[in-house]
């Protein structure tokens, strides 16, 4: 009887390992210290949807449903991808939106089995709101993530 293989088990047979450069202690720290501002951003964005009224996962599902890439219509798979879960949990996110009246969904004319997103007036004004103060956050930090990320520059 064939014993099943774990993921572990494949990676190592998919991904041969190469040797590994050499890692100094400044680049612990560096990667250290993009973590924590990354952290620290994310809590900063917790807090700031919270007092929106939203929860953090809606907060991130308007921004991904607004800036989606090339701005072209969204649909539940779409978000579930750019939120990094799965279909169902975007399917109860998105009732859950519609419900606080913060998405509409309409059928796709060309394909009847897709649901497009869209944001009404009233996620677009949170959104607004948030992304001025998230931008303004996103400037504080900027010189810390440009020095972090000169790797080698230096």
């Amino acid at each position: 009887m064939l014993k099943p293989i774990g993921m572990e088990q494949v990676s190592k047979m998919t991904h041969p390992k190469k040797p590994r450069p050499a890692i100094s202690q400044a680049d612990y720290q560096r990667l250290s210290e993009f973590r924590y501002l990354i952290r620290r951003f994310l809590e900063f964005s917790q807090v700031q949807a919270h007092d929106a009224g939203l929860t953090p996962r809606q907060h991130q599902a308007l921004l991904a449903i607004k800036g989606y890439p090339g701005g072209g219509p969204v649909t539940v798979g779409d978000l579930a991808e750019r939120l990094r879960i799965r279909h169902h949990s975007a399917v109860e996110l998105v009732n859950r939106l519609g419900e606080a009246g913060l998405v509409a969904r309409d059928q796709d004319k060309d394909d009847h089995r897709r649901v497009l997103l869209q944001l009404t007036m009233r996620a677009d004004d949170h959104l607004a709101d948030l992304s001025v103060a998230h931008l303004d956050e996103l400037s504080r930090i900027e010189p810390m993530l440009r020095r972090l990320l000169r790797r080698g520059d230096e």
